[in-house]
């Protein structure tokens, strides 16, 4: 079986204050540090894909090995059709993975680049967000309908944060800034925030980098 470019999506829940303090537990001081869930195993997907914990548990060592214990796990805003991270629009960087359960948990560093800084102002603003993992491999069709496996031959390359309507259930806010924009009666175009946050860091001091 000939291996292709396989993305995951997941709903990423930010753990604890999003705030440039959130770094310091980690050792960086004044860095911005978000935690959740980065990839779920054994479960039937919204693609209807399944990735055997295994599988995972061993791309995880190898990934911890590879690119987190070096410190360049990083990861791009939005996904790219490419099996190569491009370090034009990195946006973040891998500092820590662990298992509960089934779960795979992790802790993301948002850099300071031109990328790093719109996801920042995204999370800040309480735009829904998904997590979703990058691999190489390939997949076989289970005798459960609609259900395909992944195989031995999946290689994991980053995990990159993303926005996509299409996909149910992929998304997330911030509970905290949910309950705080709720307590005010009030229904934002949430397009239209994106737009406005992307554009005023694209455009500070009024000069428009794009």
């Amino acid at each position: 079986m000939s291996k292709q470019l396989i993305v995951e999506y997941m709903p990423f829940r930010p753990i604890g204050s999003l705030t440039e303090s959130s770094g310091a537990s980690y050792g960086i001081p004044g860095g911005f540090v978000v935690q959740g869930v980065l990839q779920r195993a054994g479960a039937k997907n919204q693609n209807g894909r399944v990735y055997p914990k295994q599988i995972l548990e061993r791309e995880c060592r190898r990934y911890q090995q590879e690119y987190i214990s070096q410190h360049r796990a990083l990861g791009e805003l939005d996904h790219p059709e490419s099996s190569v991270v491009n370090l034009n629009n990195v946006s973040h960087n891998v500092l820590k993975i662990w298992w509960e359960g089934d779960d795979l948990q992790g802790a993301v560093q948002i850099l300071d680049t031109p990328s790093g800084k719109i996801l920042k102002e995204l999370f800040r603003a309480g735009i829904t967000l998904g997590i979703s993992s990058r691999g190489l491999g390939s997949v076989k069709e289970l005798r459960n309908e609609g259900t395909v496996e992944v195989q031995e031959d999946f290689e994991l390359i980053c995990w990159d944060f993303v926005s996509n309507p299409s996909t149910h259930g992929a998304f997330m806010r911030p509970s905290h800034m949910h309950e705080s924009i709720n307590k005010n009666n009030v229904k934002p175009n949430k397009y239209a925030s994106v737009h406005e946050t992307i554009t005023s860091i694209l455009c500070e001091d009024g000069k428009c980098r794009i």
